[in-house]
């Protein structure tokens, strides 16, 4: 699955255009690489995103087309 499609569906970020961006402006990173928004995510992955002054780290747990708000949480662990 396509990073920023992922971090929409994980609700990490609310919008998907806007998971782009940042992957564009290059404040996501998966395995310590900083990623372009076509990166295939799989589970295992750890990704990096920078919020401003904090950054959040998750590991990719599972992958999922489409997810309810509850199930969301289920598909990523913080770390």
């Amino acid at each position: 699955m396509r990073l920023d499609k992922f971090l929409k569906v994980s609700r990490l970020i609310k919008r998907r255009t806007v998971a782009n961006e940042a992957c564009d402006a290059g404040r996501v990173m998966v395995n310590d690489k900083v990623a372009k928004a076509s990166v295939n995510v799989k589970p295992g992955d750890i990704i990096e995103i920078g919020f401003g002054t904090k950054s959040v780290k998750v590991e990719v747990l599972s992958i999922a087309e489409t997810s309810k708000k509850d199930e969301a949480k289920e598909l990523f662990r913080y770390l």
